[in-house]
């Protein structure tokens, strides 16, 4: 049976640009199961299964329907255990809920900070409106003065990394010497703001750069199926 993903759009329903969103496709994909992508704007996203969650993805198998990233890949090694595993046990799952942590205190608010206004150009009038004024509140200023801050602290993000780029001197994946749903978790992150805008975060000689083309790589390419923004 085909497995619907609710997965996050702009204004192309062709650029899904969600770091969550990527962390449940390439969990999906790790699995070898048949999936069917549902194209959703953040203003659809209430209506999403009879308004399941206040956030994507979201996945239908079947009649199960499950909501949050991490949810998806405990439920997808419950439900297909004769299937590539994505934690390798609850010791797996730990190192994942720990990365998880580190990706979203250390990466997101970068990302976040450099590709905002690309991300605001995204989409379309309704839904740029509805990004400008969430953002803007939360943020507590313009979209622009939050931009304005990424020259500044790209060196102390690259610096940031280093746990990352240090760990992946000994092996090639987070996971060991094949990725796991750890490595799914930074991917992500990092795909979001590859879709998301041309500002370069990282150099190509960089070992995550690297990891980051190898993780592009998996799966047939998946990644890869997104161009990078230009």
């Amino acid at each position: 049976m085909t497995i619907l993903l609710y997965d996050l759009v702009g204004r192309d329903a062709a650029r899904p640009f969600s770091p969550h969103c990527w962390k449940a496709a390439m969990a999906l994909a790790h699995k070898g199961l048949d999936v069917s992508t549902v194209p959703t704007r953040f203003l659809e996203v209430p209506t999403v299964e009879g308004g399941v969650s206040k956030l994507v993805p979201v996945i239908r198998d079947g009649q199960k329907v499950v909501a949050d990233s991490f949810a998806i890949a405990l439920y997808l090694d419950e439900a297909y255990p004769e299937r590539p595993t994505l934690f390798s046990g609850d010791g797996g799952k730990a190192m994942a809920r720990f990365i998880e942590r580190w990706s979203q205190l250390t990466i997101h608010p970068y990302v976040t900070t450099a590709a905002i206004m690309d991300l605001h150009a995204m989409q379309d009038e309704a839904n740029a409106a509805y990004f400008r004024q969430s953002r803007e509140q939360r943020f507590g200023k313009r979209l622009e003065e939050v931009m304005a801050a990424r020259d500044t602290g790209l060196d102390a993000f690259r610096a940031s990394l280093e746990p990352l780029r240090s760990t992946l001197a000994y092996q090639p994946f987070i996971g060991g010497q094949s990725p796991l749903f750890a490595d799914y978790i930074v991917f992500g992150a990092l795909q979001w703001a590859r879709i998301a805008s041309p500002y370069r975060l990282l150099d190509d000689s960089d070992a995550v750069a690297q990891w980051l083309e190898r993780c592009l790589d998996l799966h047939d390419g998946l990644g890869r199926k997104v161009a990078a923004a230009v």
